[in-house]
């Protein structure tokens, strides 16, 4: 599955479930990250603004509640803050391979898309630390639940150093 980088315009792909679900009794099992300094901070306060749906979905709890975890839907659509750089993007891994890998833009956020058995995982780039995003087969096309956290992204999560705007008064030199 190849996603071509669009930003804004997938808005109109956007397919809803009917009807909202919770996770399952318990929350599914997830490996709650652990940021630090502004990452955590940071992480903590876009979790608190995600949507309450996420693709038709409405939002559960994960088996272990964590301030950087947010899931919706059964089977469950899982967002992570302050994940790992991703192996394929990390110099010196058995895996790095960034001319290999595939990107899709989504309302002003790039993401590393890397297809799953059972559906695909996203991750941030372009971006000061890595949020994920889970998406099961089960709610193809699987891009479409990215548009609804995209904003809450982009105003908590800030851009990295090569992707931030340059600094006013920097320009002139002479």
């Amino acid at each position: 599955m190849r996603f071509p980088i669009r930003r804004g315009l997938l808005a109109a792909t956007v397919l809803l479930a009917a009807g909202a679900c919770d996770a399952s009794a318990g929350g599914p099992e997830v490996t709650a990250p652990s940021p630090t300094g502004e990452a955590r901070e940071a992480c903590e306060a876009l979790v608190d603004e995600l949507p309450e749906d996420v693709d038709g979905q409405g939002r559960g709890t994960a088996a272990d509640d964590s301030p950087y975890v947010a899931v919706w839907g059964d089977p469950a659509i899982v967002l992570r803050c302050g994940v790992a750089e991703p192996a394929v993007l990390t110099p010196g891994t058995e895996s790095y391979d960034p001319a290999g890998a595939e990107f899709v833009g989504v309302n002003d956020v790039s993401w590393l898309l890397e297809e799953r058995s059972d559906g695909v995982r996203f991750t941030t780039v372009e971006r000061a630390f890595h949020v994920e995003m889970t998406v099961p087969d089960d709610y193809a096309p699987e891009v479409n639940p990215l548009l609804d956290v995209a904003a809450p992204i982009v105003d908590h999560v800030p851009p990295d150093e090569l992707n931030s705007p340059p600094d006013e008064g920097h320009g002139d030199h002479g």
